[in-house]
């Protein structure tokens, strides 16, 4: 079955003229309409990423993003897909804006200090007011609690989890704790959206904080020991966003070690395998390249913060990062 459309005829006294439409009127007509049909495939595309986000189908999830991108919505994902290591040295960290960058890769040890002091102060503090019980009170008591901070330290040798936790739930009572961990995150999914790595979750809650990230092509790469250099390079960049997140912020990086371990699975991961001159190079090189990434892309950066730091949703999170110029 077709369809044709049949001339219309008028005699001459009821036609009406009408002026051809100018070049200007049809272009701005076509702007309209293709405006209208793209907005309405990204609403269908937009759809489709969240059911995909939902389903954590990372194969879904970077088709859409693709997607989006093709109809000029998110222009920001994958926007660096490139990325090649080179020789980097610490003035160069330092040049970016790295603060002590000499001291990145050694493990902060500033929440377990905190927590020991603060142990040992409080168990030591008690103890004196306990020595002031009447008999042998005033004995055994302050034995007791001061054997407190051995027992912290016997709990860590055997149980270090539990240790752990004890000190990420203290760190929590510190005054920058939430911004940094806000700060820490929001890199790590922004430099992997960047670079083209969907990413599928992510979580602020004490002792679970991460960023989800979705590939299954990686992970088989990953399983089987096969990761080659250009992979293990954006691998890299984006496990040292958050180190290099907190490097620009503050004086000292706390949340490092978790990253670094990360980055030392990965190198493990890769063939073929890296000296440790070049492991070492590798790391300066992605922190580097991240924090050049976060400087570059500042304003979408802390758009981000705002939104992970009201728990948004992952797809939340994306429009606030391509909501930005």
């Amino acid at each position: 079955m077709s369809i044709c459309f049949s001339p219309i005829t008028a005699s001459p006294s009821s036609r009406v003229y009408h002026p051809p439409e100018s070049p200007h009127r049809r272009l701005e007509t076509w702007k309209k309409w293709r405006t209208g049909a793209s907005s309405s495939a990204q609403g269908v595309v937009l759809e489709a990423l969240q059911l995909a986000i939902a389903k954590k189908d990372s194969d879904a999830v970077k088709d859409a993003l693709n997607q989006l991108n093709g109809v000029g919505w998110a222009r920001k994902w994958s926007s660096q897909p490139y990325v090649s290591r080179r020789t980097t040295s610490l003035r160069e960290l330092t040049s970016l804006g790295i603060k002590n960058a000499e001291n990145l890769a050694i493990p902060s040890v500033r929440n377990d200090a905190a927590l020991l002091f603060t142990v040992v102060g409080i168990t030591g503090f008690l103890a004196v007011l306990a020595g002031q019980l009447p008999g042998d009170w005033g004995f055994f008591v302050p034995y007791l609690i001061g054997s407190i901070p051995l027992l912290v330290l016997a709990v860590g040798s055997i149980s270090p989890g539990l240790l752990q936790a004890a000190i990420d739930g203290f760190s929590s009572f510190s005054p920058d704790y939430q911004e940094r961990i806000v700060r820490h995150e929001a890199a790590h999914f922004l430099v992997a959206y960047l670079i083209g790595l969907p990413i599928l979750g992510y979580s602020l809650d004490i002792g679970k904080e991460h960023v989800n990230l979705g590939d299954e092509r990686l992970q088989k790469l990953i399983y089987t020991g096969n990761l080659d250099d250009k992979e293990l390079d954006r691998l890299a960049v984006v496990s040292m966003a958050g180190l290099a997140a907190e490097g620009l912020k503050y004086d000292k990086v706390v949340g490092q070690s978790a990253d670094l371990f990360t980055l030392q699975r990965f190198i493990n991961r890769s063939k073929p395998s890296l000296s440790k001159e070049k492991q070492q190079n590798l790391t300066r090189w992605a922190v580097l390249f991240a924090g050049s990434l976060l400087k570059n892309n500042r304003a979408a950066h802390e758009a981000l913060m705002s939104a992970m730091s009201k728990k948004d949703s992952v797809l939340d999170c994306i429009r606030a990062i391509e909501n930005t110029s």
